[in-house]
């Protein structure tokens, strides 16, 4: 091997649970638990424009949802692994690491840790495994995802307050990612060709899931999303898109050459105020989050694949992953596939 390799995307794979909550039947449901709640007919998709959100299999965990997505991608791309990367804002237990949860099922016999970050957890396993496999440590790294905030949700709230704290909750969905990296032949164009990572930690309170850690261990209060929307948007204004074009400059790239850009997405707004502030035609772009709800780290995978899917790119495309996560922090990815 040599010194130093590139690292290229030898699968992309999704798996998205088949039953759905509609924002409507999420509605319902608060209006139900919470009789007093004067909740505004279709207020959930009106503000975030999420439609729908999917919901795990009974008795599926964490793993079981990367173990999905896993599955195609190695059928997709079968070669050993020499190693696996779980990588989730959400996990089976604290110990051990999810990641020997999902290697036993799968039957893999490699190395393996967990990559965690929150929303940002594949962007940051994928600049792991590049730098690992750009090194010659290891030539094929599988990163695999299974995110299920949908054990987070708090249905009964005390006051409008805790339920306006509680919203993100009700957009986010269940689901399962897998990306195969491995080292890319000689001279090849092909892969990751760079990427920037910042943080300001200093907004780390602004959206927490407070439990199982030191803090709270025993989930006293339960184990809900608490999150001020408003204080999370107005920090990832602060941030700006400067690092999108920061990183395509270190190389040699603009944003007018993209041919995709896949955004993670909170919201509908957020997306296209990204997409405006890039100046970035909406047509290399897709807008997830109203079919398919928040889906964390699974996002950007996800609209990889339906790009593939519906043509919008193929072998040598040039494409950008931008990934923003609570914490907070934001991380840009620059791949030629």
């Amino acid at each position: 091997m040599t010194a130093r390799m590139r690292a290229r995307l030898a699968a992309v794979a999704t798996y998205l649970p088949e039953e759905r909550r509609s924002a409507g039947e999420t509605e319902a449901r608060l209006r139900q638990e919470n009789p007093d709640l004067a909740l505004p007919a279709g207020l959930v998709a009106r503000l975030t424009g999420v439609e729908a959100v999917h919901l795990r299999p009974e008795g599926w965990q964490t793993s079981d949802l990367a173990v999905a997505a896993a599955r195609t991608a190695l059928a997709e791309s079968p070669a050993p692994i020499d190693l696996l990367l779980f990588a989730s804002a959400s996990q089976d237990l604290i110990e051990p690491a999810t990641s020997h949860i999902v290697s036993a099922k799968l039957g893999l016999d490699c190395p393996v840790m967990d990559v965690k970050n929150a929303c940002n957890s594949v962007i940051n396993a994928l600049e792991v495994a590049e730098a690992l496999i750009a090194g010659g440590r290891y030539r094929r790294v599988l990163v695999a995802s299974g995110e299920q905030p949908s054990h987070a949700v708090r249905w009964r709230v005390d006051d409008k307050a805790q339920f306006l704290r509680s919203f993100a909750g009700y957009t986010m969905s269940d689901a399962g990612a897998a990306v195969l990296l491995e080292a890319a032949p000689a001279g090849a164009e092909q892969g990751i060709l760079g990427s920037r990572f910042i943080a300001h930690s200093e907004h780390w309170p602004v959206g927490t899931l407070p439990t199982g850690g030191s803090v709270n261990p025993h989930a006293e209060g339960g184990s809900y999303f608490d999150m001020d929307g408003a204080a999370l948007q107005r920090a990832f204004a602060e941030l700006g898109v400067g690092l999108v074009e920061e990183a395509l400059a270190e190389v040699g790239h603009r944003v007018d050459e993209l041919d995709f850009v896949a955004v993670h997405q909170v919201a509908a707004a957020y997306h296209e105020t990204i997409v405006a502030a890039l100046g970035l035609d909406p047509g290399r772009s897709l807008l997830t989050v109203a079919e398919h709800g928040n889906l964390a780290s699974v996002t950007l995978p996800l609209q990889l694949q339906l790009a593939r899917e519906r043509g919008l790119v193929g072998p040598g495309s040039l494409v950008a992953l931008v990934g923003l996560a609570g914490g907070i922090s934001l991380g840009v990815m620059v791949v030629r596939l």
